[in-house]
């Protein structure tokens, strides 16, 4: 067990006569859910002896399942009828001295929660790793009884002090900024020997890591985001848990996890990581069970969500999150890697509880084909549906960077954007994808532009106008880099500078930064700001037009309302504007959005700079 402030919570820690009941997952539900059918894993010292019952008219224990490990019974409790209370659950066997109960509580449930919203094309994200973001409370820089308790900012793996109370403290600043919701890495109880710091291995699906906070703290997080007008997304992960989770100490099936034999006998597979094999008509049956059997890597155990009652459980543990946290979306981490079919069916069961909700899945993929594949309502030739509202666009944002990085030619330059923004054409809806300069397991986008100021602001003003969803990463407003380390992980996920009491440079306040990058905190803001109350850019027309001699232009409109982007690599250049006709500009009055100076839209428009211009017609 961990020391935390919340145990009482999550543990149904009652030992009478020597029975012992360590936990029941999920430690709580609501009443009106609509998943009411809810499967309670109890855990405890031979808990399958006991025979449990539910004496209560309106609560209905409909099955008792006995696991392969005699520690764990499943059951089935039907709160269709229920009302919001505790009752009793009883465990008896021969003996009346071995008898005992414990307390289940149904929560009443907020009566707006199956209408919450998740983010769309009108909210800009900001992904942060919470240990690298701001230190709260240094009194939580290490718990007794965790496996890692060093922090040393020194190093780039080892845990630097950030937490939840950091994030709540700094939400003004996100909010003033013009983001509207928030990504932090995950925070839930991440008990590995080394790298516990970027969450990705969980050792406990209820649990907060309390280095990171309490449960209370993280709610906490969530209100005042919700103050503050930014939704709280949750980064989850079912595909894998870390070699630590209480689980594999005492394993409840024999198939609980993939390659379970080959684990109990000290060998480790890992996958091959052919994600196309989820698609490919040609794959082999080995390459396929390989990408999605195989652990990630071998600190990450895979679960084998084919097992009925795990893949229960982490639809369960979904669907709690999102009623404890009042959350406004996911993110779900590795989602091709998982057994596709469950993906589908654990999608399907989030979005039927929450019909306005979001999820997007990682899909690291430079192929439009298969991003498409996996966005909900893709005509797919095997008739898959995944359910999955968002993906991720990683074959734009290499993109976006391989154009501008390159010279511009008939082949190369800005023509890599304008083409790959027309593969639109094959996604069900472009706008419900995520796009990012750069995320936690990339090289920061400064570091891929090769640390070019005008070209990062390019990056930034073109793919905040993209018929998207954007995500940015934290820093990137203040042109954080990782170039001394490309590829370095730990880098990636710097400290940003303000963070901590004795930074020297502090990005929340301005101390310290250079020219250049107050330069770009000042004209994120600017833009993020316009962007919030901009119907073009949420759900406008676009309208581009190859690029030409050096020169790509974007347009979005709706009724009134034209914000054009103009991207130049070009010292000097006279744009003819006459080749913009058909969007109806001719005449109007269009202000920069980052200077605020105007002008009319006339014949021509002369540039003696590289660089982005971002007008609007809304003076």
């Amino acid at each position: 067990m961990k020391n935390s402030s919340f145990l009482f919570l999550l543990f149904v820690g009652l030992t009478i006569r020597g029975q012992q009941i360590e936990k029941i997952e999920p430690p709580y539900w609501w009443a009106g859910m609509k998943h009411n059918q809810v499967e309670l894993l109890v855990y405890g010292k031979n808990i399958s002896e006991f025979t449990p019952s539910i004496k209560n008219e309106s609560v209905l224990l409909k099955n008792v399942v006995k696991a392969e490990n005699p520690n764990y019974l499943f059951l089935t409790v039907d709160f269709s009828k229920a009302a919001v209370g505790i009752f009793k659950i009883d465990f008896s066997k021969k003996g009346k001295r071995n008898n005992f109960s414990v307390n289940y509580e149904l929560k009443k449930r907020d009566i707006n929660s199956e209408k919450r919203e998740g983010f769309n094309s009108s909210d800009v994200v900001y992904l942060i790793t919470p240990d690298r973001f701001v230190n709260g409370n240094e009194a939580n820089d290490a718990v007794k009884g965790l496996n890692e308790q060093k922090i040393d900012r020194t190093h780039d793996y080892a845990r630097h002090g950030g937490d939840i109370v950091g994030i709540t403290n700094k939400l003004n600043y996100i909010s003033e900024m013009g983001f509207t919701a928030i990504w932090p890495t995950p925070v839930l109880t991440n008990d590995m020997k080394s790298q516990s710091y970027h969450g990705y291995a969980m050792t406990d699906f209820y649990e907060v890591d309390p280095r990171f906070g309490t449960l209370n703290e993280y709610i906490q997080l969530s209100q005042k985001s919700k103050e503050n007008g930014l939704k709280l997304i949750m980064d989850q992960v079912a595909n894998h848990i870390g070699s630590e989770h209480w689980w594999m100490k005492d394993l409840p099936y024999n198939n609980w996890i993939n390659y379970q034999d080959q684990f109990l006998k000290g060998k480790l597979i890992t996958t091959n990581h052919r994600r196309t094999t989820n698609q490919d008509n040609y794959a082999s049956i080995k390459d396929k069970n390989l990408m999605n059997d195989g652990w990630f890597v071998p600190t990450m155990p895979d679960l084998n969500q084919k097992n009925q009652f795990l893949a229960t459980y982490l639809i369960q543990n979904s669907i709690w999150w999102i009623e404890t946290l009042d959350l406004g979306g996911i993110r779900q981490d590795t989602y091709p890697y998982s057994d596709k079919q469950f993906m589908s069916k654990w999608a399907g069961a989030i979005m039927n509880e929450y019909p306005n909700f979001s999820i997007v899945g990682e899909e690291w993929s430079l192929n439009p084909l298969l991003i498409g594949y996996w966005q909900d309502g893709a005509k797919n030739k095997d008739g898959y549906d995944s359910n999955l509202s968002s993906t991720m666009d990683f074959a734009m944002q290499k993109l976006i960077v391989d154009g501008l990085n390159e010279k511009e030619t008939w082949g190369t330059g800005f023509v890599k954007m304008y083409e790959g923004l027309a593969n639109d054409f094959y996604y069900h809806n472009p706008s419900t994808i995520m796009i990012f300069p750069d995320n936690h397991d990339m090289d920061r986008i400064f570091t891929q532009l090769k640390e070019n100021v005008v070209n990062t602001k390019m990056a930034l003003g073109y793919l905040l106008v993209l018929p998207r969803i954007p995500q940015l990463y934290y820093g990137t407003e203040v042109l954080i880099e990782n170039s001394a380390k490309p590829g370095d992980d730990g880098l990636r996920r710097t400290d940003f500078p303000g963070g901590w009491k004795d930074d020297k440079v502090n990005a929340f306040t301005g101390k310290g930064l250079t020219d250049k990058q107050l330069e770009m905190q000042l004209y994120l803001k600017k833009l993020l700001n316009y962007r919030k109350y901009s119907k073009a850019i949420h759900q406008g027309k676009t309208i581009h037009f190859a690029p030409d001699n050096g020169v790509y232009v974007l347009f979005r409109i709706l009724d009134d309302e034209i914000v054009t982007v103009i991207l130049t690599k070009n010292d000097e250049v006279s744009i003819d504007l006459n080749r913009f006709e058909e969007v109806g500009l001719k005449g109007k009055l269009v202000k920069n959005i980052d200077t605020g100076e105007t002008f009319s839209w006339g014949n021509s428009l002369n540039l003696n700079a590289k660089g982005v211009l971002v007008l609007t017609t809304k003076i």
